[in-house]
């Protein structure tokens, strides 16, 4: 059980333009994404037995294993960026293309054949190949070395060619971009790098449904996160959630907002540390599958320098802890079904409030039974054998 922590260091925070994460624009992504037939909110689910137990004033957590009966939250960046890449293919705006007409045989008729390409470790990558499926086109997936088989079918079963290389993720980008480039195809990825940052950049934005969907909930509740913990792989969902926050809430209005990673891969951490973008490459494993990445997104690390207080590497056992303490709820709580990337901030949250080792943590994010704690799940059991292994047998148990 490790836990490591910093604020950013040998940089000064900068004046990084977030304006494209603001209301406005996340107003405009949740009108088109509610225009798809199988949308539907999904829960921000309260946890107050356990926020007594672990003695603060509220927990929340955001669960996206509900969304679009696909079990992750990824397809709101995927859905959202094909359809930008659509409209700006044929000359038009996005809110001339709600879903309906988006995936009409008039739009496929002026749109032709095209092909999307991505890589993934699972979600992004279904999230897309649902979003090419609905347009009837072409959909090219290229997974990492150690790819759950159930992932890989899920994304299968939507039409897509998969293909898992005997590569890491990053790798695998590489792989898909050099394709891309060769065949024309279009890529769909939810990193950014010089050069491309236009589809990152909406992909990032279509998360914000999420967002806003948490931020609406919680005005009608008359409650604001004093902190929020966001989960990170390349950092392209939690800089979103970082930079809608921090215009919503901003000044001394914002909450505390902590980025978590799996130590074994944790390029943001290391990037807070260096005060620049640090690429990690080489073998590396976690369970935490949807974070196993070692190359930051260019654009969501800026946001996250400028607008995100703590950055935390830890332990895979502790994302493990999280998935069992979210699925055996405390009294009348409701269950959470949290697969290993979802459960991770939980997990480490629950531990930092409970364990003298981890006081001083505790202390420097002033975590008090006045604070008011918001997570999000990102996914549920989408590799089904292991949530089992890990929630049923006690796979990746805690250790000191």
């Amino acid at each position: 059980m490790q836990i490591q922590m910093t604020a950013l260091q040998n940089r000064e925070k900068g004046n990084y333009d977030i304006s494209f994460l603001n209301e406005e624009v996340a107003k405009e992504i949740y009108a088109y994404h509610k225009s798809f037939p199988v949308y539907q909110y999904t829960p921000l689910v309260s946890l107050n037995n356990l926020a007594a137990l672990l003695k603060v004033k509220d927990i929340f957590i955001k669960d996206e294993s509900y969304r679009f009966n696909l079990n992750a939250f990824k397809v709101l960046g995927g859905s959202y960026a094909i359809g930008k890449v659509v409209a700006e293919k044929l000359g038009m705006s996005l809110e001339d293309l709600p879903f309906e007409r988006l995936i009409s045989d008039e739009i496929r008729e002026k749109l032709g054949e095209v092909t999307f390409i991505t890589a993934t470790d699972g979600n992004h990558g279904r999230g897309v190949a649902w979003a090419a499926n609905q347009l009837k086109q072409n959909c090219i997936v290229y997974m990492p070395r150690g790819a759950a088989q159930e992932r890989v079918e899920n994304i299968s079963n939507l039409g897509a060619e998969v293909t898992v290389h005997d590569a890491n993720y990053d790798e695998c980008v590489r792989m898909a971009n050099d394709l891309a480039n060769e065949k024309g195809y279009y890529i769909v990825q939810d990193t950014a790098w010089d050069g491309y940052e236009d589809i990152p950049r909406w992909i990032m934005q279509g998360y914000m449904t999420m967002a806003y969907e948490i931020y609406q909930t919680m005005q009608e509740m008359e409650k604001k996160p004093t902190h929020v913990f966001l989960q990170a792989g390349v950092g392209s969902m939690s800089s979103a959630m970082t930079g809608f926050f921090a215009n919503v809430y901003p000044g001394e209005e914002k909450p505390v907002i902590t980025i978590v990673e799996p130590d074994a891969v944790a390029c943001i951490y290391e990037s807070a540390l260096a005060g620049e973008r640090v690429l990690i490459g080489g073998e590396y494993f976690t369970i935490m599958a949807g974070l196993s990445c070692g190359e930051p997104n260019t654009v969501g690390l800026e946001v996250m320098f400028d607008h995100a207080d703590y950055f935390i590497s830890a332990s895979d056992d502790l994302a493990a802890h999280g998935m069992r303490v979210l699925g055996n709820p405390v009294g009348d709580d409701r269950r959470v079904i949290s697969g290993e990337s979802g459960a991770a901030p939980f997990g480490v949250v629950s531990k930092i409030l409970t364990c003298d080792k981890f006081a001083d943590l505790k202390a420097e994010l002033n975590l008090n039974e006045d604070s008011v704690l918001l997570f999000i799940n990102t996914e549920g059991d989408t590799d089904r054998e292991h949530y089992l292994e890990v929630v049923w047998d006690g796979k990746h148990p805690i250790t000191e």
